[in-house]
């Protein structure tokens, strides 16, 4: 069986697949290529005629580059992907593919192909045009994001065991999936290596133990509603900061479905220098240091 045929998996409607394709040049500089949905999306759905969009304020609100405006990514700051390519040497985040004024010859610097509302495709594989380090982060606890807790009406604190079941049994698959590619890819024809990494476990811990992570709120989104229509935006009176909670740095979620650059920093830190438990067969520097 090929190796498109062996990493098929069906699309998922809650699905966060993201992959870091990366490379040395010679000068030494960190390449990345990403894919994945809105938790990764740095403007792709800018765009693209879609309701899933963060091109208003307060989006963006503490992203440094863009002096506070909003970008597209669906954050107030920083998404994981724009952490770990910082604390892996990269000079700037990987342009939006569909960027009008992304050039051809950013490719040798990476691109983001991710799009917000996107999914898993069964043809989706990059091996055979040179990749050879991926990581591919499992789906993380969807039961626990606020938008899920409101519509299954959980209590605080708790989170909806029916869809963290569903996202266990994917992750179990996803893990499975990639443990069998590393056994067969691993010769001298592909030397090719992919890291599963365990965000739900991770991210369960941050929402069920958020003061241990000097965090202060993991029920209620910083920015937008608890229930419908959950909507993140700035009133027409309104400027960014009071339309987003006082102090971002405090929450987990910043709106109803996606989390704070604060817990994007915890996570990131955590994919990057943790043990086995959240990152296998090792953390994702050791697998930049190859």
């Amino acid at each position: 069986m090929d190796f498109t045929s062996r990493c098929s998996l069906k699309p998922f409607n809650f699905t966060f697949l993201l992959l870091w394709l990366s490379h040395f040049q010679a000068a030494q500089s960190f390449t990345n290529f990403i894919f994945g949905d809105s938790l990764v999306d740095v403007g792709n759905n800018n765009y693209i005629f879609t309701l899933s969009k963060a091109d208003s304020s307060p989006y963006g609100i503490d992203f440094g580059p863009s002096n506070g405006q909003p970008t597209g990514r669906f954050t107030n700051g920083r998404t994981i992907s724009d952490i770990v390519g910082e604390a892996l040497g990269a000079k700037s985040a990987p342009p939006p593919y569909l960027e009008p004024n992304t050039e051809a010859n950013t490719i040798l610097n990476g691109i983001n192909y991710a799009s917000g509302a996107a999914g898993i495709l069964d043809d989706t594989g990059l091996l055979f045009l040179g990749a050879r380090k991926f990581v591919v982060v499992g789906v993380g606890p969807l039961g626990c994001i606020p938008f899920a807790r409101a519509l299954n009406l959980i209590p605080a604190g708790k989170c909806s065991e029916q869809v963290n079941q569903i996202v266990r049994g994917y992750n179990m698959k996803l893990r499975h999936s990639l443990k069998t590619l590393n056994t067969e890819l691993r010769s001298e024809d592909y030397n090719t290596t992919f890291v599963y990494a365990n965000s739900y476990d991770l991210f369960l811990k941050l929402v069920l133990n958020y003061r241990q992570f000097g965090l202060e709120n993991a029920d209620k989104p910083c920015c937008g509603g608890y229930f419908p229509p959950f909507a993140c935006f700035k009133g027409p009176k309104q400027n960014s900061s009071q339309a987003a909670c006082k102090d971002r740095s405090k929450f987990v979620f910043w709106d109803a479905y996606h989390p704070t650059e604060a817990a994007n920093l915890i996570v990131a830190k955590a994919l990057l220098d943790g043990d086995q438990t959240v990152a296998t067969p090792f953390n994702i520097r050791y697998l930049n240091d190859l």
